[in-house]
């Protein structure tokens, strides 16, 4: 028998004992949690500790115990600009302080100062196959720049445990004032004959980005807020738990950073905007591109239900309400483009869905969450390449999660190391034998 086979003998025999235990003892505690948490990616456990931001069920996501709309009310704004800046943001999520005015530019200036991206990135970017997808390009570039960890250099010549903090806190800085100039070589290079745009240093991290992107404005604001929405949503989501494990082994912000990349290019994490803008897209294929009436689309959200499938973008595991990143973006729409064909189709979904999911009855959550939104800015705009989606989310999710991590050194977090059971283990709990 080939090894194939007989781990497929042995795997069709151990499916139904993980079955009989979520369905029948799923609710039975193995210390403190249920067998249904211990099975099911220990949704809900509450074992982990961050400041930056937490996920309130009825506001949305809180930036330091603000909301999004006060984040983006009294975060200073970039001159000439609707959308404040990425930096005072920055400032936001690493003291729990709105930053002046001067603060911000400080921190800009630091940025700036830090950006230049070493040849050899781009060197290693440009040896790499076209095909690559661009997250994984993404993720080796962060992971190049690891020989110049201040972090690895400092420990090795043995720094106080105390002060861990401030070398972290120095590649912090060097990794996210290159992220903007990282994004947009990794685009122009896939998808634009690698023409590449010359950073301007007197932009700033947004307005930046969207210069070296060669996307003319207001795509500068649509880069602000995506990185601002973006950046982080509590520390249990795959990408962000990914790097507080990681550096929880004092592993640098680089390591931690190119494995949180790694965990959200996973199609049940950062690929769910294109998986909605894609399906948007089928169905106006469907509907031949005309505006459908709200009966029309009424009547396609009860077929695509009573056929077993789901509207994508609708749902949130932990929200009671409309995701506010959603509303932000719904709003930049309506004010920008609300004549767009896509959008017509997302603002007719917004109206029609909630109340049929509502009907249906099986939705806790019948509201659109960020990604039925945040596709369709960007095609919009000209980014039509989807792959390349979950880039831009990434350069923002950095941001959240490595601000964690210079917090969980200056309070002296210890490695992760949960315990596991056995599914034997788990049978005899239940007395499931």
């Amino acid at each position: 028998m080939s090894l194939q086979d007989k781990l497929a003998e042995k795997i069709e025999a151990w499916r139904p004992r993980t079955t009989k235990l979520l369905k029948e003892h799923g609710d039975a505690k193995v210390g403190e949690i249920t067998i249904a948490q211990a099975i099911g990616g220990m949704r809900g456990v509450k074992c982990l500790v961050t400041d930056i931001s937490y996920l309130d069920p009825n506001e949305g996501i809180r930036f330091r115990g603000y909301t999004i709309p006060e984040t983006l009310e009294q975060l200073p704004k970039v001159p000439g600009a609707e959308m404040p800046y990425v930096e005072g943001h920055t400032w936001l999520l690493l003291t729990g302080e709105v930053p002046s005015k001067k603060d911000v530019e400080e921190l800009a200036g630091e940025f700036r100062k830090r950006s230049e991206v070493p040849k050899y990135v781009f060197n290693m970017l440009r040896a790499m196959s076209p095909d690559t997808h661009p997250m994984t390009m993404f993720s080796a570039a962060i992971l190049a720049l690891q020989c110049d960890s201040v972090f690895v250099k400092q420990y090795q010549e043995g720094i106080d445990r105390y002060d861990y903090w401030k070398p972290t806190l120095e590649d912090a800085l060097n990794l996210w004032a290159k992220l903007p100039q990282l994004g947009a070589f990794i685009y122009r290079l896939k998808y634009k004959g690698d023409k590449q745009i010359k950073p301007d240093p007197k932009l700033d991290f947004g307005g930046n980005f969207a210069h070296m992107m060669g996307i003319d404005k207001p795509y500068d604001d649509v880069a602000r807020l995506y990185f601002i929405l973006h950046s982080d949503h509590e520390s249990g989501n795959v990408s962000a738990h990914t790097g507080h494990l990681i550096a929880s082994a004092l592993s640098d912000v680089y390591y931690a950073s190119s494995g949180l990349i790694d965990g959200l290019a996973g199609p049940l994490h950062g690929l769910a905007n294109q998986e909605v803008l894609r399906w948007i897209q089928g169905v106006m294929e469907q509907m031949g591109g005309k505006i459908p009436t709200e009966e029309e689309m009424k009547q396609f959200v009860w077929d695509t239900l009573n056929s077993g499938q789901v509207i994508p973008g609708f749902g949130h595991a932990v929200l009671r309400k409309t995701d506010p990143r959603y509303m932000e973006q719904r709003n930049f729409c309506l004010k920008h483009l609300p004549d767009d064909p896509i959008f017509k189709y997302v603002d007719m979904l917004f109206k029609v869905v909630p109340p049929i999911l509502q009907e249906q009855g099986k939705a806790k959550n019948p509201w659109p969450n960020v990604d039925a939104q945040s596709g369709v800015i960007q095609w919009y705009y000209g980014l039509t390449e989807y792959d390349f989606y979950t880039v831009l989310f990434g350069i923002g999710r950095i941001l959240g999660v490595v601000s964690n991590i210079v917090w969980d050194r200056a309070l002296g977090y210890p490695i992760e190391r949960p315990k596991s059971v056995t599914t034997a283990m788990l049978e005899e709990v239940a007395g499931a034998k």
